[in-house]
């Protein structure tokens, strides 16, 4: 049962994982200062704020908005950490009202990660404040609880930083105003390109980065540097000095003040989203950060809808089993009419659920429709334009596309799957008929081509991802069904060796690969990873094992479980294309090789769980497009990138 609570009182949190969902009236900036058991927050790195969003177990948002989720993990909070105050406060700007009590309260729930309310808050009775402490959460006697407190200050956010213990709070306000400009500017369409006088097509945008903004123009490996509407282009020249007057060493690119924040979006519009709108040092980070915030908030957003479908079933059920229960109201109009009120108060629950439900999925689709045209190769889809300009990195990026994700309620919305690289455990793609939902594929020799078409593009992407030189894939194709597959490697020479073949070729490889991990783990433990044989290849390597177990003794089965074991550690990743149930004989041992191993599929299905409320999202294969020459053309670069260097 929710607890609506009133100034000053307080109510026991039953859970650690929690989102404290804010309403306003006008659009506030949102803040959580975590302090110790005397309530006195240490410093600037104890307060989440739109400039510095995130602390362990705690996120903020980053802009001034009217609803606002803020997530809270009370478990991963360190011990120092006794009380979080939620701070709200209006954005300095011209436009915006100067104080709450000329908008409607705000208000403040506690919820669970399901949508689950456990605590509210109205903000009543405000009037000249335009900063406020809204809530506390608290720890007694190792148990957390929230109170309402409602404590408003008429001299804005300084103050209440101030009353925290904060040291330099006006400076600290001005920073969380500032950050909050820049994020309302940032959310801003760019304009139409333009044709400058030479005849280039520049791209013009309302407002720089924030790197962007206090930084010269200069080069940059993401694109040229944009430019303010109607700002003349000094990227080539630069105006002299004055004759005998002071040298001017300002940058005539430097902005010197932030950009003035634009009007705010219509009222229950959302800012237009912008790619790379996260944390992070870099575009791939940001892009990286940003995917992975969709995927939560999908998550989050289809657990509130079924949470919210599931009350009002119960409701329904709970109000027709009292209609039920009264023999009075069993016969005649009376009853039939209760029966039909109880099912309208449930279709308008499920409506209302279904809109809120709509509206987020909408939001996260034009957000997708923005980042997707701006992923790089490692994070793309293999119809992306960013292909054909593909080019053989010098860096290893973040992370890696495995393919996509989905939710039955997500309709077309597909989240990218970035798995962290290096990987850190090896890849099991099922050529059985497990799970599948696709039932189009009943024969089983199309399914295992699929399959091994799978493994083919993810060896392709991973090769496409590292640097020359730093990644090998190995194949062991004992029976040789995998010809035609493989060919993409083996034409373009993207191979290491071409594929072993019968039991003496198994053996080979799975001994020296076996081999290199015991070397490498032995040079490192002893701190001599620069004396290993020259022979010892020291890039990562990739092994595909087709149409296992065929070709495979128990033996080489042992030597299978310990590369999956450990050789991820050391470089040595496993890429298994295998049908589970042909499996079977090998019992126990094949049990501890599958659990090591992420299971994907060639085909859509659901056997994926997020780590928020459990679903079961529906994973799909990166594949390539039929028809599509894109990967031959990648190896074929990453082939000749090898040759050069």
């Amino acid at each position: 049962m929710t607890a609506e609570l009133t100034r000053g009182q307080n109510h026991p949190l039953s859970q650690v994982r929690l989102e404290i969902r804010i309403s306003a009236g006008s659009p506030v900036v949102a803040a959580v200062a975590i302090g110790d058991e005397h309530g006195t927050v240490r410093g600037w790195e104890g307060v989440a704020h739109p400039g510095a969003p995130a602390l362990p177990g705690l996120e903020v948002p980053k802009q001034a908005a009217t609803a606002h989720r803020l997530a809270v993990d009370l478990g991963a909070m360190p011990e120092s950490a006794h009380r979080l105050s939620v701070l709200l406060a209006l954005p300095a700007g011209v436009g915006v009202p100067a104080r709450f009590g000329a908008v409607a309260a705000p208000f403040v729930a506690v919820t669970g990660l399901d949508g689950t309310e456990l605590a509210t808050f109205t903000l009543t009775g405000l009037d000249t404040e335009s900063a406020v402490v809204a809530l506390e959460l608290y720890r007694r006697q190792g148990a957390w609880k929230v109170r309402a407190v409602g404590q408003g200050y008429a001299d804005g956010l300084a103050a209440l930083l101030a009353d925290q213990g904060l040291p330099d709070a006006v400076r600290l306000a001005d920073t969380v105003h500032e950050a909050v400009a820049q994020g309302l500017a940032r959310s801003v369409a760019a304009p139409p390109r333009q044709r400058t006088a030479d005849g280039d097509r520049t791209r013009h945008s309302g407002a720089p980065q924030p790197d962007q903004a206090a930084a010269p123009r200069a080069t940059s490996p993401y694109g040229p540097q944009d430019t303010p509407p109607g700002a003349p282009d000094t990227s080539s020249a630069v105006a002299p000095p004055m004759a005998g007057g002071p040298v001017d060493y300002t940058h005539p690119g430097r902005r010197a003040t932030a950009p003035p924040p634009p009007p705010p979006p219509p009222a229950g519009q959302h800012p237009q989203p912008v790619a790379g709108d996260a944390n992070g040092w870099s575009m791939d980070e940001r892009l990286y950060n940003q995917v992975w915030g969709m995927f939560e908030d999908l998550a989050r957003t289809t657990a509130a809808y079924r949470s919210a479908v599931d009350f009002a079933d119960s409701r329904q059920e709970k109000e027709l089993d009292q209609v039920l229960s009264d023999p009075r109201s069993r016969i005649g109009g009376q009853g039939d009419a209760v029966r039909e009120a109880a099912r309208a108060r449930h279709a308008e629950l499920v409506d209302r659920a279904r809109a809120a439900l709509d509206r987020d999925l909408a939001q996260l689709a034009a957000e997708s429709d923005v980042v997707e045209p701006a992923l790089p190769p490692a994070y793309a889809r293999w119809d992306n334009p960013v292909w054909h300009g593909y080019r053989v990195p010098m860096e290893l990026p973040m992370a890696v596309r495995l393919g996509d994700l989905r939710l039955p309620e997500s309709g077309p919305l597909r989240i990218p799957m970035l798995v962290r690289l290096p990987l850190e455990r090896g890849l099991w793609i099922d050529s059985g008929r497990t799970g599948v939902l696709d039932e189009s594929f009943a024969d089983p020799h199309r399914l295992r081509r699929l399959a091994l078409d799978t493994a083919v593009a993810v060896a392709a992407r991973l090769l496409a991802v590292y640097p020359a030189h730093e990644f090998a894939v190995q194949v062991i194709d004992p029976a040789g069904t995998g010809r035609e597959a493989l060919a993409p490697l083996v034409g373009t020479g993207a191979l290491a060796a071409p594929p072993a073949l019968g039991a003496g070729g198994v053996a080979e490889v799975l001994g020296r690969l076996t081999r290199r991990v015991d070397l490498v783990q032995m040079a490192v433990r002893g701190g001599a990873a620069d004396s290993l044989p020259p022979e010892v290849d020291t890039a990562e390597q990739l092994l595909i094992v087709n149409d296992f177990p065929h070709g495979f003794d128990d033996r080489a089965v042992t030597q299978l479980r310990y590369l999956a074991d450990e050789g991820p550690a050391v470089g040595v990743h496993l890429l298994m294309v295998a049908d589970r149930e042909d499996a079977d004989g090998y019992g126990p041992l094949l049990d501890l090789l599958w659990r090591s191993l992420m299971r994907l599929t060639p085909v859509a299905d659901d056997h994926l769980a997020d780590p928020w409320v459990g679903h079961a999202w529906t994973y799909e294969p990166a594949l390539v497009p039929p028809g599509s020459e894109v990967l031959q053309q990648v190896l074929a670069r990453v082939a000749t990138a090898r040759t050069k260097y």
